[in-house]
This record gives structure tokens, sequence and C-alpha cells, in this order.
């Protein structure tokens, strides 16, 4: 285990809106998408960034998808929005 790993899980928290973004992706990518949010909320290891202003939050890639999230808590983040990688940032 590395030093400073919180082995505590994470808790998500989904918007209406990033149920609804999940929902309509093809059940393959969604579950690819599923899959990587897991693997970051036990290891907290993945392709995730801080987003820039005027965006907030973090994003990680999970194939051609961008799962947007922020932290609501220490141990709580909040799924907002799943877009394809070419609508992720209009």
């Amino acid at each position: 285990m590395t030093e400073g790993f919180d082995s505590e899980r994470l808790t998500v928290v989904w918007a209406p809106e990033a149920r609804a973004d999940l929902r309509a992706i093809e059940r393959s990518a969604a579950m690819q998408i599923l899959y990587g949010i897991d693997r970051y909320l036990v290891t907290r290891v993945g392709d995730v960034k801080k987003l820039k202003p005027p965006q907030t939050g973090l994003r990680p890639r999970c194939g051609d998808y961008r799962v947007f999230f922020d932290y609501k808590e220490k141990n709580v983040i909040e799924i907002t929005a799943v877009r394809h990688r070419r609508d992720a940032y209009r």
C-alpha cells in the first residue's frame, strides 16, 4: 500500500443529469465508464485531472468519455456529467 493512501472507499452521489447522460450511452461504453469509476473509487488511480477555470471539479477519462465530478465531503463525490470527448468541453 502506498504512503498517504486512504483505504476508505469513496461514496458516489449521481446528479440526475449524469444519470441521464449514462443511460443515453451505448451499454458496452457505459459499463466501461462504470468500471473506470469503480477502479478510481477503490484505488484512487486513473487519468484524473483537475479542471481549469471557469470549470470546477475533476475529470477522469474512461475510454472516449469524460466523467465530471466534485468532492462534496472528504469521502463523498458527486458525479455531475458524463460526456463524449468531442462534447465534453463545449
